[in-house]
C-alpha cells in the first residue's frame, strides 16, 4: 500500500501525459466500476447458497426420469446466483448416474450463464438493446440442455476418473461457510475480472481500428473470434457482459457469442473441470460445450438481433 501510495502522482502524470495510455485506463475504470457492484452482489448470493442450499437437498428435488431432470436443473441455474468457479464444485458434488449426471452438467452450464444477477448485469451493459438479454438467456440455456441431453445420451461414467472434493465439515458454522464462500468467489472472479478489463482496455488502445472494421465487415470471422476470445480472456459471467459492451465496433451478434461462450467453456473452466472431474472428461466435455455454445448462441442471435445484429 505504501509503495502504490508513493507511486501513485508519478503514475498519473505518466497516464495523463500519453492520451492512448489514458484512453486504457478511462476503459479499464470504466468497465471495472460498472461490474463490481454485480460481481459483490454475486458473490454474496452464492455464498448464501453454499450456506443454505446443500447439494443433497438439490440432489432430492430432482425428477428420476432423464428429460424432466435436465430440464428441471436447467431452468434451476436461473434461481441459484453465482459465478462458474462455483457452479463446478457443486455439479461435480451432484454428479451421480443416470439422470443425475447429466442434470448436474446441465446445471453447471446453466447457473453462471442465466441467473438474474448475469442478466440484470448485461441489461445495464446494452441499455440500448434489451434484446440482447433475451437472446444471452435462450442461447445459454439451450446450450445447457443441449449439452445435458447429449451427456445422457453418449457420455460414459468411466470418464470421471477424479474423485468427490471435500464439501464443508458439518462442524463448521454458518458464518464460515458464508464467508469461506464468499471470499473464494470474489477473489478468482475479481482476478478474472481485472484481466479482462485490462485487455479490453489493451484492445481499444493496441487493435487498429480497420481491424475492427475487417471484423465487422466479415460476420463469420467476427463470431469466430470473439467465441476464442471469450475462451482465453477467462472472464466472470457476472461482469462479462461490460467488456463486450466496450466493443461497440463488433456488430451485436459476435459480441452475444462472446457473452454465451465465455460462462459455458474457457481456459479456467477447463483446468477446473479437469481437476473435479478427470482430464478425459474435460477434453471431451469441452470442445463439444464449445461448438455446441457457438451454434446456439449463432442461431438465437440470427432471430433475436435480426440477421447480423
Amino acid at each position: 500500500m505504501l509503495i502504490c501510495a508513493a507511486a501513485s502522482v508519478p503514475l498519473r502524470n505518466l497516464v495523463l501525459d500519453h492520451d492512448r495510455l489514458a484512453t486504457a485506463a478511462t476503459v479499464f475504470v470504466a468497465i471495472f466500476v460498472q461490474a463490481l457492484p454485480f460481481l459483490a452482489l454475486g458473490v454474496v448470493i452464492s455464498g448464501l447458497v453454499a450456506t443454505f442450499v446443500t447439494p443433497a437437498v438439490l440432489a432430492r428435488r430432482l425428477p428420476r426420469r432423464t428429460g424432466p431432470a435436465v430440464l428441471v436443473a436447467g431452468v434451476s441455474g436461473a434461481a441459484l446466483p453465482g459465478c462458474e468457479c462455483g457452479s463446478v464444485p457443486i455439479a461435480r458434488r451432484l454428479y451421480g448416474d443416470g439422470s443425475n449426471g447429466a442434470a448436474a452438467l446441465t446445471f453447471m452450464l446453466a447457473a453462471p450463464a442465466i441467473n438474474p444477477v448475469v442478466l440484470v448485469s448485461t441489461a445495464v451493459a446494452f441499455p440500448g438493446a434489451p434484446e440482447m438479454v433475451g437472446a444471452r438467456f435462450t442461447a445459454s440455456l439451450l446450450t445447457a440442455l443441449a449439452m445435458g441431453a447429449a451427456w445422457a445420451r453418449w457420455g460414459r461414467g468411466r470418464w470421471v476418473s477424479r474423485r468427490l472434493p471435500m464439501a464443508f465439515s458439518d462442524s463448521d458454522s454458518r458464518r464460515t461457510r458464508f464467508s469461506e464462500a464468499a471470499r473464494h468467489d470474489f477473489l478468482q472472479a475479481a482476478s478474472y475480472l481485472v484481466v479482462g478489463a485490462l485487455a479490453a482496455a489493451a484492445l481499444h488502445v493496441l487493435v487498429p481500428p480497420w481491424m475492427f472494421e475487417h471484423l465487422a465487415g466479415q460476420l463469420a470471422l467476427g463470431i469466430l473470434t470473439m467465441a476464442v476470445l471469450a475462451v482465453l480472456l477467462s472472464l466472470c459471467s457476472e461482469a462479462d457482459a461490460f467488456v463486450a459492451a466496450s466493443l461497440t465496433v463488433l456488430p451485436l451478434l459476435p459480441r452475444l457469442v462472446f457473452l454465451v461462450v465465455g460462462p459455458a467453456v474457457d481456459l479456467k473452466l477447463i483446468a477446473m473441470q479437469a481437476g473435479m472431474f478427470g482430464r478425459a472428461f474435460a477434453v471431451r466435455f469441452a470442445p463439444a460445450t464449445f461448438a455446441v455454445a457457438v451454434c446456439c448462441a449463432t442461431a438465437v442471435g440470427w432471430v433475436f438481433l435480426g440477421g447480423a445484429g
